[in-house]
């Protein structure tokens, strides 16, 4: 049965070999810097910010990422900066991406800013042929895929206040072929460009109560419109609670919790609504964010993202 659930990923696998997306993370809103480069230092302290998430649980070869950044505003100018590593495993391969996000904001009235950001990125490729069902281990169509190295380069723009965010980004513009030594004319790994439009807003329901709606849409050539809604409440500045749906994908359930001022943990559980739910009990996400204040100073208002 093993086996047969890891040819089944496998097959899912190869769709994402040929159209690959970016790893994707149900608490999007929080882990924005991986997707728009335009939100380093949006926050206006130092934020840490560390993710694990595994993915159809069950299955053999599932996706796991694991996802560690660090952004923050350069003294009182109107600069940002941030640092990223995203880890990748799927089946046999294994990805690692190293980013810089440098963001420049711009007023645009008294509580809005429009920012701007760059993102440059080192992609580390590795895949693992022994984890491949082959009849020959020593195909050199699988062969020589070590730390494989690939710069890119990404975009973005993110218009935001304390109560309301808008971002567009492309994270990567550089479409890029990974071929084998057997035949440099097949590559048999294609990275996509992945278009990204974010959204969400704060509502006041009373002194103890908010509530935020999100989006994000993703697309990318050769795989279906990715489109999450969640709804989150917030309770006390503390304590927040919230439901999600992944388009045609998933159901999930988030909860974090403001331990202190600085420290904020979240969790999240996704349910499968497509055929893979009969082989996976659904995937987990955890999350902890730390955050550095000057002066004594603190973010006074919900901000869920």
């Amino acid at each position: 049965m093993k086996t047969k659930l890891f040819l089944f990923v496998m097959m899912i696998t190869s769709v994402s070999i040929f159209a690959q997306q970016d790893a994707q993370f149900t608490q999007y809103m929080y882990n924005t810097i991986n997707i728009n480069p335009a939100y380093a230092g949006s926050r206006g302290v130092m934020s840490i910010f560390a993710l694990h998430r595994s993915q159809w649980i069950g299955l053999d070869g599932a996706p796991e990422t694991n996802t560690v950044s660090i952004h923050t505003p350069i003294n009182n100018s109107n600069l940002g900066l941030g640092f990223s590593l995203v880890n990748d495993k799927i089946g046999p391969t294994n990805e690692n991406d190293f980013s810089v996000d440098i963001s420049y904001s711009i007023p645009t009235s008294e509580t809005y800013k429009l920012s701007f950001g760059i993102k440059g990125t080192a992609n580390i490729f590795n895949l693992d042929p022994t984890r491949l069902d082959i009849e020959h281990q020593d195909d050199p169509q699988f062969q020589n895929f070590d730390n494989k190295f690939r710069p890119n380069i990404g975009a973005g723009i993110y218009w935001h206040s304390d109560k309301l965010y808008l971002g567009l980004s492309v994270p990567n513009f550089i479409e890029s072929d990974r071929y084998s030594e057997a035949d440099d004319q097949v590559a048999i790994y294609t990275d996509k460009i992945n278009y990204y439009f974010i959204g969400g807003y704060v509502f006041d329901l009373s002194p103890d109560l908010q509530f935020k709606p999100a989006f994000l849409t993703k697309l990318v050539e050769g795989a279906p419109l990715q489109v999450d809604l969640s709804g989150n409440f917030l309770f006390f500045e503390k304590f927040n609670v919230g439901v999600a749906y992944r388009w045609s994908a998933a159901v999930s359930a988030t909860a974090g919790f403001q331990i202190t001022d600085g420290l904020y943990i979240g969790y999240g559980y996704d349910n499968e609504t497509t055929n893979l739910r009969r082989y996976s009990s659904g995937s987990h996400e955890i999350f902890l964010r730390f955050e550095l204040f000057k002066n004594n100073s603190r973010i006074t208002t919900p901000r869920f993202f």
